[in-house]
């Protein structure tokens, strides 16, 4: 049985991470018992209304980006925040993409039999109960959602108070949407972000949450893995690099670094730092900081490619700027030496997150996969491709960049764990 606001109004934070976890844990067990097609219904009806009730969404965001303009959030914040119709139109087409996938739950990862004729078999099953925490982005909403019930699992989302109306929204849709199904409404929940407290309460219902994943800015991420008792997967920050090496196509070199740094300047696989080989740097640096700039971009750049700025504005960069996820229409410009020194300024201040290599020398590129430490390394296209949908996952739960279980973008197999099954004849042990 959901809680009413007003319920949920009269208790404290753990009462009610208690209330919702145990209400999902029950409601997740509709799920273990349904079909892939039943669940692959549930969510078509979940981007069938998305659609239907779009107008809602939009009046519901809009009232999240008033309050957003008025408290002067910042511009990349506003952009994660903001709703159009075409995003929400993409939001239910990644629902619909991620139904259309391989069902990843009951695949058998091995199997073999015992010299004593039992027989032994591991198979994908799910989580139970998964706790997000996230900022600003009401998307993740609906992403997080129907991924973890396409996976079998039970979700309990934690947005940000910027995101209330829209997250509200959202989740009363897909809950309006599964109600006409054989699936429990409890397998989505909304926890409250008017109080704090809730996310502490989240990250400390060790026993009660299965997993916690957040998704957000560094510190938040950070808050989680540092504060929580649950298991946590952690999302990384994205401080991403273009290195342009001395055997570039210069040609698809410029477009490659526009594109990683403007196509959406606030996401975490947006590129933050320009490097570019020496013997280039002459010809190209003045080519790309001008269309850079032209694109809006501010520049913090290194001496040796501010010397080469000539009329284009850019700054000194400071320590600070090159670990800087900025978010923003601003990037880092450096000349290095050697394809080995540019992996050395990414190991020194990169987050493991995405790199890429613009070279037609297949040895160099080899040589930069090997020594980038990173979720994803991109050859000869842009950053902006670490992405779950564009890598046909269809919506993703977050880009990991740690290295236990699931790396790089989360679809359904990373929402999964394992189970043995046993089947013997009477065999004991002895």
């Amino acid at each position: 049985m959901s809680l009413t606001a007003d319920r949920l109004a009269r208790m404290d934070a753990t009462a009610i991470i208690s209330k919702l976890a145990a209400s999902a844990r029950i409601a997740a067990r509709t799920l273990s018992v349904a079909t892939t097609a039943e669940r692959r219904a549930a969510l078509l009806a979940i981007a069938d209304a998305i659609e239907a009730r779009s107008s809602e969404i939009l009046i519901a965001n809009e009232k999240d980006m008033a309050l957003g303009r008025s408290a002067n959030l910042n511009p990349s914040l506003l952009d994660r925040l903001q709703l159009t119709p075409a995003r929400i139109k993409g939001i239910a087409d990644g629902a619909r993409q991620v139904a259309s996938l391989e069902d990843p739950l009951g695949k058998t990862l091995r199997e073999s039999v015992l010299p004593n004729g039992i027989e032994l078999k591991q198979i994908s099953v799910p989580f139970g109960v998964i706790g997000m925490v996230y900022e600003a982005r009401p998307n993740v909403t609906v992403d997080a959602a129907v991924i973890l019930l396409m996976s079998g699992n039970a979700a309990l989302l934690r947005g940000s108070s910027s995101a209330a109306e829209s997250n509200q929204i959202l989740v009363s849709v897909m809950r309006d949407a599964l109600s006409a199904t054989s699936i429990s409404t409890d397998v989505i929940q909304l926890v409250p972000s008017n109080d704090r407290d809730t996310v502490k309460a989240l990250l400390h219902a060790r026993g009660k949450v299965d997993l916690v994943i957040p998704r957000g800015s560094a510190s938040l991420i950070r808050m989680v893995v540092d504060e929580s008792t649950v298991p946590t997967i952690e999302t990384g920050a994205g401080v991403c690099h273009v290195y342009v090496d001395e055997f570039a196509d210069l040609s698809i070199a410029l477009p490659i670094i526009v594109n990683s740094k403007i196509q959406r300047p606030s996401v975490c696989n947006a590129a933050e730092t320009l490097l570019v080989h020496k013997n280039i740097a002459e010809k190209f640096l003045p080519i790309a900081m001008k269309a850079l700039h032209e694109a809006g971009v501010i520049l913090h750049c290194d001496a040796g490619s501010l010397a080469l700025a000539n009329s284009i504005p850019a700054s000194l960069a400071t320590e600070e700027n090159w670990s800087t996820e900025y978010g923003t229409l601003e990037m880092n410009v450096a000349i290095v030496d050697s394809l080995d020194a540019a992996s050395d300024h990414i190991a020194t201040y990169g987050t493991q997150h995405t790199e890429a290599i613009v070279t037609e020398n297949r040895a160099n590129a080899a040589r930069f996969i090997a020594l980038s430490d990173c979720a994803a390394v991109m050859v000869n296209t842009s950053t902006r491709f670490t992405d779950g949908e564009q890598m046909g996952f269809g919506a993703e739960i977050g880009i990991s960049n740690q290295k236990l279980h699931a790396r790089g973008p989360m679809g359904l197999e990373a929402m999964t764990t394992t189970t043995w099954i046993v089947t013997g004849n009477g065999q004991i042990r002895s």
